[in-house]
Protein backbone atom coordinates (compact mmCIF):
# COMPACT_ATOMS: atom_id res chain seq x y z
CA UNK A 1 0.00 0.00 0.00
CA UNK A 2 1.81 3.07 -1.17
CA UNK A 3 0.78 6.98 -0.05
CA UNK A 4 -0.63 7.82 -3.90
CA UNK A 5 -2.96 4.53 -3.61
CA UNK A 6 -4.49 5.87 -0.78
CA UNK A 7 -4.77 9.02 -1.56
CA UNK A 8 -6.54 7.62 -4.85
CA UNK A 9 -8.81 5.43 -2.93
CA UNK A 10 -10.37 8.40 -0.86
CA UNK A 11 -10.57 10.08 -4.16
CA UNK A 12 -12.89 6.92 -5.67
CA UNK A 13 -14.47 6.87 -2.55
CA UNK A 14 -15.72 10.09 -2.56
CA UNK A 15 -16.90 9.95 -6.56
CA UNK A 16 -18.36 6.54 -4.73
CA UNK A 17 -20.63 9.03 -2.27
CA UNK A 18 -21.09 11.38 -4.97
CA UNK A 19 -18.84 14.03 -3.89
CA UNK A 20 -15.46 15.62 -4.36
CA UNK A 21 -13.01 15.37 -1.98
CA UNK A 22 -13.74 18.38 -0.18
CA UNK A 23 -17.44 17.61 0.16
CA UNK A 24 -16.55 14.38 1.53
CA UNK A 25 -14.18 16.04 4.26
CA UNK A 26 -17.32 18.62 4.93
CA UNK A 27 -19.88 16.10 4.99
CA UNK A 28 -17.15 14.97 7.72
CA UNK A 29 -16.99 17.60 9.70
CA UNK A 30 -13.42 17.89 9.08
CA UNK A 31 -11.95 21.05 7.09
CA UNK A 32 -12.87 20.90 3.27
CA UNK A 33 -9.64 21.42 2.92
CA UNK A 34 -7.93 18.10 4.57
CA UNK A 35 -8.10 16.35 1.13
CA UNK A 36 -6.38 18.85 -1.28
CA UNK A 37 -3.60 17.77 -3.45
CA UNK A 38 -1.52 20.56 -1.78
CA UNK A 39 -1.79 19.09 1.16
CA UNK A 40 -0.24 15.46 0.47
CA UNK A 41 3.07 16.24 0.35
CA UNK A 42 4.95 18.70 3.34
CA UNK A 43 7.10 21.80 1.81
CA UNK A 44 10.31 19.67 2.57
CA UNK A 45 8.46 16.79 -0.40
CA UNK A 46 7.68 14.50 2.19
CA UNK A 47 4.38 12.14 2.09
CA UNK A 48 1.76 13.12 4.27
CA UNK A 49 -0.53 10.39 5.12
CA UNK A 50 -4.17 10.72 5.81
CA UNK A 51 -4.41 10.26 9.74
CA UNK A 52 -6.57 7.32 10.92
CA UNK A 53 -9.30 9.72 12.45
CA UNK A 54 -9.60 11.22 9.15
CA UNK A 55 -10.10 8.00 7.54
CA UNK A 56 -12.60 6.89 10.03
CA UNK A 57 -14.72 10.37 9.99
CA UNK A 58 -15.60 9.87 6.49
CA UNK A 59 -16.71 6.06 7.19
CA UNK A 60 -18.67 7.43 9.86
CA UNK A 61 -20.56 9.96 7.88
CA UNK A 62 -20.78 7.66 4.90
CA UNK A 63 -21.88 4.34 7.04
CA UNK A 64 -19.47 2.32 5.41
CA UNK A 65 -17.20 0.04 6.98
CA UNK A 66 -13.75 -0.02 6.35
CA UNK A 67 -13.91 -3.25 4.27
CA UNK A 68 -15.56 -0.83 1.73
CA UNK A 69 -13.02 1.93 1.50
CA UNK A 70 -9.92 -0.35 1.31
CA UNK A 71 -11.55 -2.06 -1.72
CA UNK A 72 -10.48 1.02 -3.63
CA UNK A 73 -6.66 0.47 -2.56
CA UNK A 74 -4.85 -1.02 -5.00
CA UNK A 75 -2.04 -3.45 -3.97
CA UNK A 76 -0.62 -5.23 -6.41
CA UNK A 77 -0.84 -9.28 -6.45
CA UNK A 78 -3.09 -9.19 -3.26
CA UNK A 79 -5.91 -12.04 -3.38
CA UNK A 80 -8.87 -10.37 -2.23
CA UNK A 81 -11.74 -12.61 -1.60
Amino acid sequence: MTHEEVWRAIERFATEHGMSCSGLAKCSGLDPTTFNKSKRWSKEGQPRWPSTNSISKILASTGAKIQDFTKFIDVPNATRE
